[in-house]
C-alpha cells in the first residue's frame, strides 16, 4: 500500500562463524537498503533513533540488523515496541533487562551489568554469591556445579546485574530480569519467599549474601 509504514525485516542470524563471532545474515536486503538510502554504521548495521526509525521516513528497523545483542527475545521486544509506537503508544525496551543465555551444561545466564562494566563506570556496588553445592535441590539432582551472583548498588541496594551458572540458568534468569525491570533491591529478592526445595532458592540466598546474611552457608 503506497505510503504505508514499512518494517525492515529482522535478518536471520542462523549462518554464523563461531570462530570470529556473528554478523547479520541480511545480504538479501542490502541492495534494497542502498536503493532507498538507509544509513548504516561502521559495522554495517542499520542506524535507528530511539523510536527505531531509520533516516528514511516510513522505514523502521529492529533485531539483528541494528546495534545490540543478536537475540531472538531482544528482537521480539523491539518488534512489540515498534508496533506500539506506530499506533501512538509509548513503545520501549529496557536493554539493561535483556537476559543472555548460553545453552551449555551447566547453562550460563546473565542480565544487567557485569562487574567489569560497573568498575569501568565507577559505580560502587556490593556483591552476593551463593554456590549450588549448598543448595538442597541441586544436591539431590547431582547438579551442584555453578553459582548465583548478584550485584547491587552500594547506596540504594538496587539490583544492577545478575549472573548464574547452573543446570537451569536459562529459566532462572527470568526472576533476575523482572527484578531489574522493576528496580528491585537485593533485599526485595531476599525477603521474597522461595519454594523449597528448588534451585531458585539460590537466588534468594545470593541476594541475602549481598548484605552478608546468607543462611545455608
Amino acid at each position: 500500500m503506497p505510503g504505508a509504514p514499512k518494517i525492515l525485516a529482522v535478518a536471520s542470524a542462523t549462518d554464523l562463524d563461531f570462530r570470529y563471532g556473528c554478523t547479520p545474515a541480511w545480504w538479501q536486503i542490502w541492495k534494497g537498503l542502498n536503493e532507498v538510502g538507509v544509513k548504516l554504521d561502521e559495522r554495517g548495521r542499520v542506524i535507528v533513533d530511539h523510536y527505531y526509525a531509520t533516516n528514511v521516513p516510513g522505514i523502521w528497523a529492529i533485531g539483528d540488523v541494528i546495534a545490540g545483542p543478536m537475540l531472538a527475545h531482544k528482537a521480539e521486544d523491539e518488534g512489540v515496541a515498534v508496533a506500539e509506537i506506530l499506533v501512538g503508544q509509548a513503545g520501549h525496551v529496557n536493554y539493561d533487562a535483556i537476559p543472555n543465555v548460553v545453552y551449555t551444561f551447566p547453562e550460563i545466564a546473565t542480565v544487567g551489568k557485569g562487574e567489569e562494566e560497573l568498575k569501568a563506570a565507577g559505580v560502587a556496588y556490593n556483591s552476593g554469591k551463593f554456590p549450588f553445592t549448598a543448595n538442597g535441590r541441586a544436591k539431590v539432582n547431582l547438579t551442584t556445579d555453578g553459582f548465583v551472583k548478584i550485584l547491587a548498588d552500594a547506596k540504594t541496594d538496587r539490583v544492577l546485574g545478575v549472573q548464574l551458572i547452573c543446570a537451569d540458568a536459562g529459566n532462572m534468569i527470568a526472576e533476575a530480569a523482572i527484578a531489574i525491570e522493576f528496580g528491585a533491591s537485593a533485599e526485595d529478592i531476599a525477603r521474597t519467599c522461595h519454594a523449597h526445595p528448588t534451585l531458585s532458592e539460590a537466588v534468594k540466598e545470593a541476594a541475602m549474601a549481598v548484605a552478608k546474611r546468607t543462611i545455608h552457608m
